[in-house]
C-alpha cells in the first residue's frame, strides 16, 4: 500500500523502513535511497541512514509546495522491507516563525560574492566556533542550550561544529566522546548510530534556534587514517542525517595539515589534498539539496584541493598572533576576493579571543570590520575556551604536540566582549543593503592600501551609503583624514558608531568643499570608530 505523509516546505520530516533481511554490517553492506519526484519534475535522490538493528530512516525537506511522489531503492533489491516502497508527500507552505524555514536554505548568491536565502533575501554569515560542541564536555541539554541562547541574543547566525572526528587529540581520546561513545568503532569498521542520535539533538536545537550549522566532517588528518572510501561513507551518513536541514558543508578542518606527530608530513599533505578533492566531488553528487561546500584550510580553502571548482566558497585561516596577524589577514582576504573563479570569501578562523593571552576585543573588531569592508561574505569569530570546551577545574589539556592552548573555562569565555561587539557590528551593517557594498579605498585618505594595514577601510554604494572603519584614533595631533568623492559643495548626513558599545553620535549635516572632500573631525574617544555617511 502506498504511504502518505504531510510536510511543510523547508521543514524536515522523517519516516522509517525496516529491513526484512539480516546483515552482519548493514551500514557497509547495503545502501538505501529514497527517490522523490517534485511537482516541477525535479528528481531528488535522498540517502537514507541506518539507525541501528533493522531500522533505516530518511529525512526529507520539500523545497516547494505541492505533491511529491517517492520510491525506495535498496542496493539489495531482494530486501522487501527496504526496496520498492512508494508513496506521496504533500507539502504545504511553511507557516512557522523560523527564518531559516521561512526564507529557505542559505545558498551562494548569483553574484558569487555573498550568501542568500532560497527566496533571494541576503544571509549574513556571522559564525561562532564550537569545534567540539558535539562531545559531552558541553552537556546536553543544559550547557548546549545555554551557549546557544547566548549566541542567538548576540546575533550569531552560523555555528561551526565538527562531526565527532576532532582536532587536537588522538582518535578515541576520551575528550571526544559524547553520551553514546564515539562516532565510529576503533578501527573505523562500523559507524555508531547512537552517537549520531545524541548529535541529532544538538544539531536540531541549533536549527530550531535559528542557526545554520556549518558541519565539518572531520579534521583533515583523518583521511590517511580512514581512507577515501570510508570518508565517503562518513559523508553519505552526514548527508542522510542532516542534509534536510539548513546547513553548510565543510569537508574537513585544516584539510591538508598532517597529524601533529606524522612521520611523513609531505606525503600525508599530498594524500589529503587529492583525497579531499575526490570526497568533495562525491559530496556534490550525493547531496540532493546542493548545500554550499567549502573546506577549512591551513591558509585558504582553494589551495587545500586540486580543483577549486569542487568548492562553493573560500574559507581562510590567517593566524592567531593578534596584531602580528593583521597583515596576513588583510592581504589574504583581498587576494581571495579578487581570485578567479569568483566565490564568496571569508575568514573562518583568526585570532580566537583570548588565545595566547592576547587577541582581545579590539583585534576582534579590527578583523571583522576590515575584512567585511574589503568585500568578505561574512566573518567567523572564535573564543579560546569555547572551541575546545574547557570546564572549571577540567581544562581540555594538551594537544598531541604537548602544549595546551589555554585553560579559560567556556563559561567565562562566553562573556568575552568581542562576541557582543561583533553582533553590534552585524546589526549596523544590516540596516543597509550591505550585500551590494563595494570596497572603495579611493573614498578615504589616508586609506588602507598596500602595507598600510592600520589606515582606514571604506565600502559602500556609489551615490548611497558609505561605511568607514577607522582603526587608529583621530585625535588633535593626528594627521588630517578626508572623505573624498562626495561632490563639490554637497551636503550629507553622517553619524559616528562606537564599535565597542553600539552607541551612535549624530554629526548632523556635513558639508564638502569645492573638491568634494570632507575632513573627519577629531573623534570623541581615543579608540577605533565607524563613520556612516548617507547620500
Amino acid at each position: 500500500m502506498p504511504l502518505s505523509y504531510h510536510a511543510s516546505v523547508h521543514a524536515a520530516i522523517e519516516f522509517e523502513f525496516r529491513s526484512s533481511a539480516a546483515y552482519s554490517d548493514p551500514f557497509s553492506q547495503i545502501e538505501l535511497d529514497v527517490v522523490f519526484s517534485a511537482p516541477n519534475g525535479r528528481i531528488m535522490r535522498v540517502p537514507a541512514f541506518w539507525a541501528g538493528d533493522h531500522e533505516w530512516r530518511v529525512r526529507f525537506a520539500p523545497p516547494e509546495p505541492g505533491v511529491y511522489t517517492f520510491e525506495t531503492v535498496c542496493s539489495d533489491r531482494s530486501n522487501a522491507g527496504l526496496h520498492g516502497h512508494t508513496g506521496t508527500v504533500i507539502a504545504q507552505p511553511y507557516a512557522g516563525q523560523n527564518p531559516l524555514l521561512q526564507h529557505g536554505f542559505p545558498q551562494v548568491a548569483p553574484d558569487k560574492r555573498h550568501f542568500q536565502y532560497a527566496d533571494g533575501s541576503p544571509f549574513f554569515w556571522l559564525g561562532d566556533t564550537w569545534w567540539m560542541g558535539l562531545c559531552n564536555r558541553l552537556s546536553w541539554p543544559d550547557d548546549f542550550q545555554m551557549l546557544a541562547a547566548d549566541r542567538r541574543v548576540k546575533g550569531f547566525s552560523v555555528i561551526q561544529i565538527v562531526a565527532g572526528l576532532y582536532p587536537d587529540m588522538p582518535w578515541r581520546d576520551p575528550r571526544g566522546a559524547n553520551e553514546a561513545g564515539y562516532p565510529w568503532s576503533e578501527n573505523f569498521e562500523q559507524i555508531n548510530p547512537a552517537y549520531f542520535d545524541m548529535a541529532d539533538l544538538r544539531i536540531r536545537w541549533l536549527v530550531k534556534s535559528g542557526f545554520v550549522p556549518c558541519i565539518v566532517g572531520c579534521w583533515g588528518y583523518f583521511l590517511p587514517w580512514m581512507g577515501v572510501n570510508k570518508l565517503k561513507q562518513h559523508w553519505r551518513y552526514l548527508v542522510a542525517r542532516w542534509g534536510a536541514y539548513p546547513v553548510f558543508w565543510c569537508l574537513a578542518g585544516e584539510g591538508t595539515m598532517p597529524y601533529y606527530l606524522s612521520e611523513d608530513r609531505e606525503g600525508d599533505c599530498l594524500k589529503q589534498k587529492a583525497g579531499w578533492t575526490e570526497v568533495a566531488r562525491y559530496l556534490r553528487e550525493i547531496d540532493p539539496y546542493h548545500h554550499p561546500i567549502t573546506i577549512h584550510p591551513t591558509d585558504n580553502a582553494r589551495d587545500q584541493v586540486d580543483d577549486p571548482s569542487v568548492l562553493d566558497f573560500d574559507m581562510l585561516q590567517t593566524g592567531h598572533g593578534g596584531y602580528e596577524s593583521i597583515p596576513n589577514t588583510v592581504s589574504s582576504i583581498r587576494s581571495a576576493v579578487e581570485r578567479a573563479p569568483t566565490m564568496p570569501a571569508m575568514v573562518g578562523e583568526v585570532c580566537y579571543e583570548g588565545i595566547l593571552e592576547g587577541s582581545r576585543e579590539e583585534i576582534q573588531r579590527f578583523m571583522f570590520w576590515s575584512t567585511m569592508l574589503i568585500g568578505a561574505a561574512g566573518f567567523t569569530y572564535g573564543a579560546n575556551g569555547i572551541w575546545q570546551l574547557n570546564n572549571p577545574g577540567q581544562p581540555f589539556g594538551p594537544s598531541p604536540h604537548g602544549s595546551s592552548w589555554g585553560d579559560i573555562p567556556w563559561q567565562e569565555a562566553v562573556r568575552l566582549p568581542g562576541s557582543t561587539q561583533l553582533g553590534l557590528a552585524r546589526r549596523l551593517l544590516e540596516r543597509y543593503p550591505w550585500q551590494h557594498f563595494e570596497p572603495h579605498q579611493d573614498w578615504i585618505t589616508p586609506a588602507s592600501i598596500g602595507e598600510h594595514y592600520l589606515a582606514p577601510y571604506c565600502a559602500g554604494i556609489p551615490g548611497g551609503v558609505r561605511v568607514i572603519y577607522v582603526p587608529r584614533p583621530i585625535a588633535a595631533w593626528s594627521p588630517s583624514h578626508w572623505v573624498t568623492g562626495l561632490g563639490a559643495h554637497s551636503t550629507h548626513t553622517a553619524f559616528l558608531f562606537n564599535p565597542k558599545t553600539g552607541a551612535e553620535i549624530s554629526l548632523g549635516t556635513i558639508q564638502t568643499n569645492a573638491e568634494g572632500r570632507w575632513r573627519i573631525p577629531v573623534l570623541p574617544l581615543i579608540q577605533d570608530w565607524v563613520i556612516v555617511i548617507d547620500g
